[in-house]
Formats: C-alpha cells, sequence, structure tokens
C-alpha cells in the first residue's frame, strides 16, 4: 500500500538569475522544495501530494502540469479563479542572494479557506509538513483551521514535521510571530528550526538553546540547522551533531535550507539513524548549492 505525505504552503514563479539582466522561470517555494526533494529521495511506495491554492490563469495551470509531471500529487489544490501565483525575483548582489517578492494577491492566500477540503486533503497521511511561511501568509482564522487539521491529522497517527522558516516582513509584529510559531511548534513531532533565525527574536545563545526550547514545548524530535555549521539533532534522550562535508561550492543557496529537510525527512522515513538522517540532509543540501535555482534535477541527489 502507497504511503502518503502531504506538503501544504505556497508555490511561487521564481526569477532566477539576474545576470545582465536575464532571468530564468521556474516554480519553487519552502514546502514545495521539501516536497521535490521528498519526492526525488524516496521511493514508489511513497506519494507525495502537494496543497495549496492558484488561480485558473496560464501560470498557474503551468504551475499543475509542472507538479504532476514531476509526480507531485495536485489533487487537492484549490482553485480560486481571481488570484494568481506569487511571484518573487533572485538577484546576487556583493556575494549574497537579494529578494523582491509580489505575493499581495496570492491564491494560496487562501489555501485554508475550506475547512472540509483542508480536511479531506490530510486525510490518511503518514507525514504532513508545514513551516512558518505557511502561517505567515494566512489571516488569522485561517491558520487555526490550518493547525486545526493538523491536529487532526495527528490524532489519526500521522507525523507531523515543522520548519519555523522565519520570515518577519511577513508578519503583523514579532510578538505575533513568535506567538504563532511557538503554539504550532507545540503540536508537532518534528521541528527543522534555524538558529540564526531563531536567536535574535528568542535569544537563543547556542544551537542547543534553540534545541532545548523545543524540546520543552513537547516536540519529540528537533533539527537545529545552523547554515554551514555542524546541525544539532535533539531528542529527550540523545544529541547528535553532525558537521557539513568540507569543500563544497556554493553557487546558490536558494533553497538550501528547504532540501535538507527533504534529505532528513525522506532519510528518517526510511529508518535512518539520527546521524545517518542528518549526513543525508548535508549530502542532499550540498549537492542543490552547487546549482542555480531552489530546485535542481532529481537525478543529481539520485546518484
Amino acid at each position: 500500500m502507497t504511503r502518503r505525505i502531504v506538503s501544504i504552503g505556497e508555490c511561487m514563479i521564481e526569477m532566477s538569475g539576474g545576470e545582465d539582466r536575464t532571468y530564468r522561470l521556474g516554480y519553487a517555494g519552502d514546502t514545495l522544495n521539501t516536497a521535490w526533494y521528498l519526492r526525488a529521495l524516496l521511493g514508489r511506495d511513497w506519494s507525495v501530494d502537494y496543497l495549496t491554492a492558484l488561480g485558473k490563469d496560464r501560470y498557474s495551470e503551468d504551475i499543475r502540469a509542472f507538479l504532476e509531471d514531476n509526480d507531485i500529487g495536485t489533487s487537492h489544490i484549490q482553485t480560486v479563479p481571481e488570484r494568481r501565483p506569487g511571484l518573487y525575483m533572485i538577484h546576487q548582489e556583493k556575494g549574497d542572494r537579494h529578494f523582491t517578492y509580489w505575493r499581495d494577491q496570492s491564491a494560496a492566500k487562501l489555501l485554508a479557506d475550506d475547512k472540509q477540503a483542508l480536511a479531506h486533503a490530510v486525510e490518511k497521511a503518514e507525514l504532513v509538513y508545514f513551516s512558518g511561511i505557511t502561517l505567515a501568509i494566512l489571516a488569522p482564522r485561517a491558520r487555526g483551521r490550518l493547525l486545526g487539521a493538523i491536529v487532526k491529522a495527528r490524532d489519526n497517527g500521522a507525523r507531523i514535521a515543522f520548519d519555523t522558516n522565519i520570515r518577519p516582513a511577513l508578519w503583523t509584529s514579532n510578538r505575533v510571530m513568535t506567538g504563532v510559531l511557538t503554539a504550532a511548534a507545540s503540536l508537532c513531532d518534528i521541528v527543522l528550526p534555524t538558529h540564526t533565525d531563531e536567536a535574535p527574536l528568542f535569544g537563543d545563545k547556542s544551537i542547543d538553546d534553540t534545541a532545548d526550547r523545543y524540546l520543552e514545548l513537547g516536540v519529540a524530535e528537533v533539527v537545529v540547522k545552523d547554515g554551514s555549521k555542524e546541525a544539532l539533532i535533539a531528542t529527550a534522550d540523545e544529541r547528535v551533531r553532525v558537521a557539513p562535508a568540507p569543500g563544497a561550492k556554493v553557487v546558490d543557496a536558494t533553497g538550501a535550507g528547504d532540501s535538507f529537510n527533504g534529505g532528513y525527512l525522506s532519510a528518517r522515513l526510511g529508518g535512518a539513524s539520527l546521524e545517518q538522517a542528518a549526513q543525508a540532509a548535508h549530502r542532499t543540501a550540498g549537492i542543490i548549492i552547487g546549482h542555480k535555482g531552489a530546485l535542481v534535477d532529481p537525478k543529481l541527489i539520485r546518484s
């Protein structure tokens, strides 16, 4: 019997490159990126569905076709005729990435408006994955509906994985953001925060502080990323530190954390230990940062 994963969030039009004002059109988004790598790394006994909302325009139809062509399920994508996909552009400047977003009319902001459709989408899932960005783009009541569906999915046996993916610009205030992220994390089995993003907001002085804060909420498994430094994987009984292999060439770091999550979760679903899963996660991210854009050819990470 096929085992099922549902990833929830926003797929956007990605314009990457920018050299000589020439851009490459693609499709990406944090939870889609992780779904992409889960699909690439897991066998045919797993299905990976993406839950979002799109419009009826050309690019919405292209996104659906793109996902279907890459074996990511689209049957739970809602259609909002008067809305469009969000868009972002990436350009490199002084050795760093800079992002510009257009998402005010994004259909994905309404992905949790239909309570019944939401509940049906996560039904019988073995893993449900979402992020802080998923929550940030939703109106407060819609956040409540989404978290309610996640609680029900967990009660029915699903494992819940959550990347806090902190983006202060998407929230009305830091107080609201930290409150919502903390409440959401308390519902989850696996939380995958990034220490450098968390520390300024929560006062964490070390990756251990970040891990401890989530463990104290009742999270069973905390995976603290820290860029090119070692990751910390912590449970109530075990604490493992795993550094990435040296020598990785950074061409574009877009999607590095998302691909790390995909590598980690796929390995854990396959029965890997905490250390083995972290090694797989670093290996996946190390390949992704050597290529432009958030999504790379799945063949590159399967070899």
